[in-house]
């Protein structure tokens, strides 16, 4: 079984915001033919060495290598991994998190974390909520990227329409109302909805994961008219889900998310069309860097796959590129994307056939420059 953590959106804003005259970020794939800890656990450690011969401040370097010795004998730890172990390490702290993408193995130490490859866990996360609702039954399944689904138990939720009303019939006559039969049940599947979409705040709030609503009509409408969740997906898994297991539910989640991603990188391009004719996209890199350092970039799409060694000025965001290639800088693309989402801005780390023009990066500005 794979064990994942992916960072949420503001993890990511706050890695892009930390600076520290030594940050490391250290990329590990974990997905080995024969799962053996110890062979994580040795690449791991060669990749620190690395890391650790381009620190030349001594304090930092043995600060560096306690921390992540720490981390290296830490067997537990080894035993339950991913596909990509990410590692982002200060003299004063280590953040790790395992991703079920598989990313490959790159070193990086210089002023600020290497977060590219990390943005792809993000932009389109492979997980998701299904809520599996009818008016006998109600199911929370957690879908991830490739452990099985597994059902969630949320305190506090009702477990059907009729032991919710305390009715023997939900077509009775309303409390305090004449309304009866048809509109009398809608009436209190409603007031079931309702009480569901009160008990799934605490679990869903924290989490920044869709969720995917498994109904028949009538009951996805009247539970979409009280949803609170800001991520319900518009495309319903049809049908009466007490027909289907867990697992027929996430074989089902999988297509909708791969529906949904597939909508939103064309209404994306549509709109970077757009407004490319207005004046207000492109995807020449010097134009974007100094963009993204004025804090004027809305969007940005990066290659996942393309890195381009050099720096960015702290002033005018002019770039100087690298002839060879420069550990200790994590290249001008992620910089880009740092300062993009140190201004509030969005970034999407997507694949080179998803990007126009065949370039490294795409944006959208917040107005024309």
């Amino acid at each position: 079984m794979l064990h994942t953590d992916i960072p949420t959106h503001r993890e990511i804003e706050d890695l892009a915001s930390a600076g520290d005259p030594w940050s490391v970020s250290i990329y590990t794939p974990t997905e080995i033919g024969t799962p053996t800890p110890e062979q994580h656990r040795i690449a791991f450690s060669n990749q620190v060495r690395e890391a650790l011969d381009h620190v030349d401040d001594r304090h930092a370097r043995d600060a560096l290598a306690q921390e992540l010795d720490d981390l290296i004998d830490d067997e537990d730890f080894w035993r339950f991994q991913s596909r990509t172990l990410v590692v982002h390490a200060t003299p004063d702290r280590v953040r790790t998190y395992r991703i079920p993408n598989r990313l490959g193995a790159d070193v990086a130490v210089g002023d600020r974390f290497f977060l590219k490859p990390l943005l792809r866990a993000v932009t389109f996360p492979q997980a998701a909520f299904v809520l599996a609702l009818a008016e006998g039954s109600v199911r929370l399944i957690e879908v991830s990227a490739d452990r099985p689904a597994t059902q969630v138990w949320v305190p506090g939720m009702p477990t059907s329409a009729a032991d919710y009303v305390r009715k023997a019939s939900l077509s009775g006559r309303a409390p305090k109302r004449r309304i009866q039969g048809t509109e009398g049940r809608k009436l209190r599947v409603r007031q079931y909805a309702r009480a569901i979409d009160q008990q799934l705040r605490e679990p869903l709030s924290s989490r920044d994961v869709p969720l995917i609503l498994a109904a028949a009509e009538p009951v996805a409408t009247l539970f979409r008219s009280v949803n609170s969740h800001h991520v319900l997906l518009p495309e319903t898994i049809p049908g009466n889900p007490e027909h289907l297991t867990v697992a027929d539910l996430a074989d089902r989640a999988r297509q909708v998310l791969d529906r949904h991603y597939a909508a939103e990188l064309t209404d994306l391009r549509t709109l970077f069309d757009k407004r490319r004719e207005e004046g207000r996209a492109g995807t020449d890199l010097a134009e974007i860097a100094r963009a993204a350092t004025f804090g004027t970039v809305d969007t940005l799409l990066v290659d996942i796959d393309t890195t381009i060694h050099g720096t960015l000025d702290p002033d005018d965001g002019s770039i100087t590129f690298a002839t060879d290639s420069d550990i200790t800088a994590p290249g001008v693309v992620d910089e880009i994307a740092r300062r993009v989402l140190s201004t509030g801005g969005t970034v999407l780390a997507v694949r080179a056939d998803d990007l126009p023009d065949a370039a490294p990066a795409a944006a959208i500005f917040r107005y024309s420059l």
